[in-house]
């Protein structure tokens, strides 16, 4: 190497971080995060850290939080070029677990990482999280971009989000109350959500040309890419008016490995086979990879993406006030004692 080009000047641009880009795509978020603002925000997008102070109508608050990603359901969004509903599911997988707790979702704050930041795709993907926050009643208050050449494939990125939500301490829901006779409703999910997308993908190698057109009533790429549903408004507004005693969000492990978390030892639930429909894209799925129920099951949610155990006298009145609310919810089994047997039953 001669010495002219040892002594060419290299700028951070020539290294493959665009400063420029990053700007402007802060100036294309400003306004997505401003319609997420809510009650407790001082201070949001822009500074070192966003503050927010926790609303003066708690009395002894305790805060939840939770993080989680969108994992391999990414690698279709790059192959699909479809970017704006991802970020749909990246909240929604924080604020559902928090959601769990009984907690109501505050804030969020979002990592997007690549290794050339293309600014109309991130804005699309930071459009899908702001659209998640203000479906969840949260403040989108604060994030990373982060531009790491030689780190990621181009075209491709990985997000991870970050959820802080608060809860009356005599109100965190622990599941400690559920007893043998409590009923199980089961609230319906968008899709697949944002867990078993490894096998989903197998899937669509495996059927090639002969995947279906539609699914559902929706063309086959939106049904599969469908975002995570948004539970938070819809159950805190049934906690706030019945004796819910525990939720649980079906995520990865399914049905089979998500209720046991909310069942104190030595209780099970017993769910009752087809006491909700398959719909068209998980009868697709289970076909194609050629796996039984239990497989099902505890893959995917099935059908089912949040479950919750009430007791028998107010089933009906809180089944009710979530339908009227615009959720379809099904009364899928009741708790019983466990025995020997497993901590699910679906039979």
């Amino acid at each position: 190497m001669s010495s002219s080009s040892a002594s060419t000047p290299i700028s951070y641009k020539d290294a493959g971080v665009d400063i420029d880009a990053g700007d402007a795509l802060v100036e294309r978020i400003k306004p997505l995060a401003k319609k997420t603002m809510r009650e407790g925000v001082l201070a949001g997008i822009g500074g070192f850290g966003a503050l927010f102070e926790v609303p003066k109508r708690y009395q002894e608050p305790v805060l939840v939080s939770g993080t989680d990603g969108v994992g391999t359901k990414l690698k279709l969004a790059f192959e699909w070029n479809m970017h704006d509903t991802v970020g749909i599911d990246l909240v929604a997988m924080s604020v559902n677990d928090v959601l769990v707790q009984g907690a109501e979702p505050l804030f969020f704050l979002d990592y997007f990482a690549c290794g050339k930041l293309d600014v109309n795709t991130a804005a699309a993907v930071v459009g899908g999280i702001a659209k998640g926050c203000e479906l969840s009643g949260c403040a989108l208050i604060g994030g990373e971009t982060a531009e790491m050449p030689g780190m990621y494939p181009a075209g491709e990125y990985d997000l991870a989000g970050f959820a802080v939500g608060a809860v009356e301490k005599s109100k965190i829901l622990t599941g400690k109350d559920v007893k043998p006779g409590d009923v199980v409703l089961g609230l319906a999910s968008a899709g697949v959500h944002s867990n078993g997308f490894s096998l989903v993908r197998k899937c669509i190698e495996r059927a090639g040309s002969s995947a279906p057109a539609t699914l559902d009533g929706k063309p086959f790429k939106q049904a599969i890419m469908e975002p995570t549903r948004l539970y938070v408004k819809n159950v805190l507004a049934a906690l706030a008016q019945h004796p819910i005693k525990a939720l649980a969000h079906i995520t990865g492990g399914g049905l089979l490995e998500n209720i046991p978390r909310v069942l104190p030892e030595g209780t099970a639930a017993h769910l009752k086979k087809g006491s909700w429909p398959q719909t068209e894209l998980f009868a697709w799925l289970q076909k194609t990879a050629g796996i039984d129920d239990i497989e099902m099951n505890r893959t995917f949610n099935n059908g089912i993406g949040m479950v919750v155990v009430v007791d028998a006298a107010a089933a009906e009145a809180t089944a009710a006030t979530l339908r009227a609310a615009g959720e379809q919810v099904y009364t899928i089994g009741t708790i019983a004692p466990r025995g020997e047997g497993a901590a699910v039953v679906v039979a």
